[in-house]
């Protein structure tokens, strides 16, 4: 693709030529060789940066699969139904809001028996969901899922889940689009995300039959007759009887797939030779990203290594029920047991990282700046993290695991120290993979939903 003239260069011209009267005696002007010079270091760092992206696989992202409309419009449905909860009270978007870039604005989602949206949602018994809810954007392209990663594409093809078995080679073929196909598997399994603890039929179902529960709700759905009629549009000549909750989440996974895509952001642009489309800041944050050890874990096209790393963040919240209190979180340890991959989380995707607010896998960073500051002497930053900024409920959670994480602390960090020109630099350089799409997607939220159950259940 051919590249647009730099505007330091174009404007330089423009003002060179403004500036020549015809009818006056030849005066000095800037030779050209000058001019040259002049734009040269801009032009060197542009082509710069994009040799380093390169290197680092940073590339746009892969095409956006192909999503057939009825299986989007299923899955639209399902993802906003609260039909899917035990207690018919949260549905998946409620912790995925639209207007909060997918996410919930929280450092720890509320789940089942909350009341409001997003910031102000509470749980009348003071209960919240051990991590931040992460974004949905690209997960096409991802093939890690969770923040422990426990769906996962395997190496034989196959997605992995902590469902084993249950989930069946008819379920795994039905699974268009890899993880994401399974996503919406096991939030409604989950009894504090939106199974519920009693009250209704799904809660009755023992906690380790996920077969059950998926049939559970396939006869919900099954009763409800613009829900039967969803299904076999998007399954064209297979009887509802037939269908499994495999192919409620794979239509969930379609939805995803296709609305969430994101990839129109000015980092992309300028990949694409639009000199233009970057800041004078973001192209030096940008090669200062790329040539400091960010780019080591943050790359390929959704800046995740789609790995697992130690990077020191406090450990707030409930925990999931490691350790000697029970009131940890071992991370990736869970689901491999390697004792090596203690605290250790997935690595987080930075596309419209600057609409996701809180970070880490307990959201307990809580700005974009802090995210990025943390990471400069984050031994030190964890020893002297303050829980004061956090919600009145969060803030005597903090454990004091600190020597345990730091042991784990993966070694890349070792000698991390930004000046607060740099950090402010990395941070302008991470505005510039917002993709402005992300900034209002109040579209994707429907009128209505086929249960007739209302999209706003639990307010006061």
């Amino acid at each position: 693709m051919r590249r647009s003239r730099s505007p330091l260069l174009l404007g330089a011209a423009i003002l060179l030529a403004g500036c020549q009267d015809q009818s006056a005696p030849t005066s000095p002007q800037l030779p050209p060789a000058s001019l040259a010079a002049a734009v040269a270091p801009l032009l060197s760092t542009q082509d710069d940066v994009r040799r380093l992206a390169a290197g680092r696989g940073i590339v746009a992202l892969p095409a956006r699969p192909a999503v057939r409309e009825p299986l989007v419009r299923l899955g639209q449905a399902l993802a906003f139904d609260p039909i899917l909860s035990g207690n018919r009270n949260i549905s998946c978007m409620t912790c995925h809001l639209p207007a909060f870039a997918t996410g919930d604005g929280r450092s720890l989602a509320v789940g089942e028996g909350g009341r409001e949206f997003g910031p102000p949602r509470s749980h009348p018994n003071g209960v919240f969901i051990p991590r931040n809810a992460p974004p949905l954007f690209n997960l096409g392209a991802m093939k890690h899922l969770f923040w422990d990663g426990r769906v996962q594409m395997g190496a034989n093809g196959q997605i992995q889940t902590p469902a084993g078995a249950q989930v069946t080679p008819a379920m795994q073929r039905v699974f268009e689009f890899g993880p994401a196909s399974a996503l919406a598997l096991f939030p409604v399994t989950n009894r504090g995300e939106m199974r519920g603890i009693t009250g209704n039929e799904l809660a009755e179902i023992p906690d380790a039959d996920m077969t059950g529960i998926w049939a559970a709700l396939m006869k919900r759905l099954g009763g409800i007759p613009e829900y039967r009629a969803l299904f076999l549009a998007a399954y064209p000549g297979t009887r509802f009887e037939d269908l499994t909750f495999a192919h409620a989440s794979n239509a969930v996974g379609g939805f995803m797939v296709k609305e969430l895509f994101s990839g129109n952001s000015p980092w992309d642009r300028f990949l694409a030779g639009n000199d233009r489309a970057l800041s004078t800041r973001q192209l030096e944050g940008a090669k200062t990203f790329l040539t400091l050890k960010c780019s080591i874990c943050h790359g390929g096209p959704t800046f995740s290594d789609e790995k697992f790393h130690d990077v020191a963040v406090a450990q707030i919240g409930p925990g999931v029920g490691d350790g000697t209190s029970l009131l940890d979180d071992f991370g990736r340890m869970r689901v491999t047991g390697l004792a090596s991959d203690k605290y250790l989380f997935r690595t987080t995707p930075l596309r419209n990282v600057e609409l996701t607010a809180p970070y880490g896998h307990d959201g307990s960073i809580a700005s974009l700046r802090d995210f990025v500051e943390h990471y400069s002497e984050s031994d030190k930053k964890l020893l002297a993290f303050d829980p004061a900024g956090l919600e009145p409920l969060l803030r005597g959670t903090l454990l004091p695991n600190s020597a345990d994480i730091l042991a784990q602390r993966d070694t890349l960090l070792n000698g991390v120290v930004l000046t607060s020109d740099l950090v402010d630099k990395l941070t302008d350089y991470m505005l510039a993979l917002t993709d402005d799409a992300a900034r209002n997607m109040a579209h994707l939220t429907p009128q209505r939903v086929p249960s007739g159950l209302s999209l706003r259940p639990g307010r006061r």
